[in-house]
């Protein structure tokens, strides 16, 4: 199986759980939720969607005919010094939707080459085992097929996907993550935030979950 990449760097993650840790972050490319043209934005079932995910052309991105090259491709960009302390690489898989092709030829080469995997996806492909650390993130009208994992980071407010009809599932940690207008981010964000929060401290199941790579200007 061929293994078609966006973009691959190198940066801290910026979200969830693990915000502030450091990760080489691989960006599959395609998604089953939209095309990610603008022209299909309005038809898509997840229209809020801010990453570019077409194409093969983006920082690192490319093609790689097998698992064990896009292992060793993305090794390269964790830093050598690490050696040092022994600190695991930690990849993190996103998109586009990476259950689209990670298998368990890509985890078991990972794992052999000493990687921690996390992956963040859109619930609507059943993961395949071994994977360190799942997020998973649903997406209104669109299926929940993994119900499960460690992580749940609902993007909010979502018409038609309330935190109660989520609250339920089978996840350790539940973040409520506030919705940005990709065409006027600054507009929207801080009026999703105050909703955000105010449904954080009347629900204390829920954690608030910021993009805190995009407050910082990093990747």
């Amino acid at each position: 199986m061929a293994y078609r990449i966006k973009e691959a760097f190198y940066s801290l993650q910026g979200e969830g759980f693990h915000s502030g840790r450091p990760a080489i972050f691989c960006r599959f490319a395609h998604c089953n939720l939209w095309t990610g043209l603008e022209a299909d934005r309005h038809k898509a079932v997840c229209q809020f969607c801010d990453t570019d995910f077409v194409g093969t052309d983006g920082q690192n991105g490319g093609r790689f005919d097998t698992a064990e090259a896009l292992v060793s491709h993305l090794l390269g960009l964790w830093p050598d010094e690490v050696e040092q302390d022994k600190t695991a690489p930690f990849v993190v898989l996103t998109g586009g939707e990476p259950l689209l092709q990670v298998n368990t030829d890509l985890i078991d080469a990972f794992h052999q080459a000493g990687f921690e995997i996390a992956v963040e996806t859109n619930g609507t492909q059943k993961a395949p085992p071994g994977i360190d650390w799942l997020c998973v993130s649903p997406k209104a009208g669109a299926p929940l097929i993994q119900d499960h994992g460690d992580e749940l980071k609902l993007v909010y407010p979502q018409p038609n996907l309330h935190p109660h009809q989520v609250a339920d599932l089978d996840f350790d940690f539940f973040y409520l993550q506030p919705m940005a207008d990709p065409n006027t981010p600054s507009q929207n964000t801080s009026a999703h935030l105050k909703d955000t929060l105010a449904y954080c401290l009347a629900h204390p199941q829920w954690r608030l979950s910021l993009q805190t790579h995009k407050l910082l200007g990093i990747d």
